[in-house]
């Protein structure tokens, strides 16, 4: 895992993640390939957002 100047964090030199709130959009990963936004205070995620909390049950 490593610092990223366009998101949050770089995992493995090919994922890139953003984390953030519900609010949180996409405009900052926007064009990168293999990107995720992962959000606070949602439930559910759909193509490249996911929920904080399925990190607490992956690792």
């Amino acid at each position: 895992m490593y610092y990223s100047k366009e998101s949050d964090f770089l995992v493995d030199d090919k994922y890139v993640f953003e984390i953030g709130g519900k609010g949180k959009s996409q405009k900052q990963i926007a064009g990168i390939k293999n990107s995720f936004v992962v959000k606070d205070d949602i439930e559910l995620g759909a193509m490249n957002i996911l929920p904080l909390w399925m990190f607490g049950f992956l690792y």
